[in-house]
């Protein structure tokens, strides 16, 4: 990596020192909206500022060397050394600039729904979503249930959760971060508790990780939406109260549709769906300009009924398989028990690898 790619470091160094002497300002904090704009920003430059400090260092000290090893053989010994210090630290620094994931300091809203497998789908669902509930508690996350359809034999038939940090996650430990790619159709093998004759089913549930927007991350004109109210129902389609609480929001530019059912409250439930229109639409105009950009986007599985399966959860074998990145393991029980650190990680470092190589093209 030549020293010109390193020419965008230079330009971070100097917002980094902006961005401090900004916040050094009680003024900027008046506004709390933009205070947590640049606090992100500021997060976010951290790691470069001190990876590009790392190689500046080690690369001064490789000049000193190779200067002094002329007049003194002591210093040539350790120029070997100094070379893979200083090509270390390139190479982390290069990692660093990768172009950010714009999303991965953001909370998300996280979405599982029943699909193929009748009540077994929805009983999975609801083992996806524990799973997803201990490893948030894992990483200290808070977990909100906004709306959940609930089935007869148990599970969900659709969940809807926020997961938030607690306070400014360091970069690359947010939720969206790290639960991005767990997007798209989830398999299981298993024998249903309601199963008489022992024979394994496969059936699956449909996960979707949307960053969650604030106000100010998406233009949404109430005029622009209409809002029905109607009775909630429980499993089985039962009314479960008595008033009007369930609100159903419409999204008309966009046919964006939101239902939400589980506050007592016409208000809150209102909120509730508000917040998810608003992460769907952040999601659908940052797809779009994906697609504006890149035909080989890649993007989340919407519907469970679409073949793009991700993983896949085998009961008998105890093995957790995710297809994208070969990943096999044969500890099931403890990933179901919010144990994700390594599959994760893997999901990450596979996504880093082709990031890198397409620099190198």
């Amino acid at each position: 990596m030549s020293n010109d790619r390193f020419a965008s470091a230079h330009e971070m160094v100097r917002e980094y020192a902006e961005l401090e002497s900004k916040m050094a300002d009680p003024a900027i904090h008046e506004d709390q909206g933009n205070a947590r704009k640049l606090g992100r920003r500021y997060a976010q430059l951290g790691p470069v500022v001190a990876g590009f400090k790392a190689w500046k260092t080690a690369e001064d000290d490789l000049l000193a060397a190779q200067e002094l090893a002329t007049s003194d053989a002591d210093f040539a010994s350790e120029i070997p050394e100094l070379k893979a210090i200083a090509s270390a630290a390139a190479s982390h620094l290069e990692e660093l600039l990768l172009p950010r994931d714009p999303n991965d300091d953001r909370d998300v809203i996280l979405e599982v729904k029943a699909g193929a497998g009748g009540d077994e789908s929805a009983i999975f669902a609801g083992d996806l979503l524990r799973m997803y509930m201990r490893y948030a508690e894992r990483q200290n996350w808070k977990v909100e249930i906004i709306d959940a359809t609930e089935s007869e034999m148990g599970g969900y038939k659709d969940i809807s959760v926020g997961v938030k940090s607690k306070g400014v996650s360091p970069p690359g430990e947010s939720p969206y971060a790290r639960l991005k790619f767990e997007g798209g159709v989830h398999r299981v093998q298993r024998v249903p508790e309601t199963e008489s004759q022992g024979r394994i089913h496969t059936s699956a549930a449909g996960v979707l990780i949307l960053p969650e927007a604030e106000e100010i991350d998406v233009d949404l004109n109430m005029n622009d939406v209409r809002v029905d109210v109607y009775r909630s129902s429980g499993p089985g389609g039962q009314s479960v109260n008595t008033t009007d609480s369930a609100v159903r929001l419409t999204h008309i530019p966009t046919g964006i549709v939101v239902s939400c059912q589980n506050e007592k409250s016409q208000l809150q439930n209102k909120e509730s769906a508000l917040r998810i229109l608003r992460a769907r639409m952040l999601a659908a105009a940052q797809e779009a300009q994906e697609a504006a950009a890149s035909a080989e986007r890649k993007s989340q599985v919407r519907t469970v009924d679409r073949s793009e399966r991700i993983r896949t959860y085998n009961y008998p074998e105890n093995r957790i398989s995710d297809h994208r990145v070969n990943y096999k393991s044969n500890n099931l029980d403890a990933v179901l028990n919010g144990d994700l650190d390594a599959l994760i990680q893997a999901l990450i470092d596979a996504d880093k690898a082709a990031r890198l190589a397409s620099t190198e093209k």
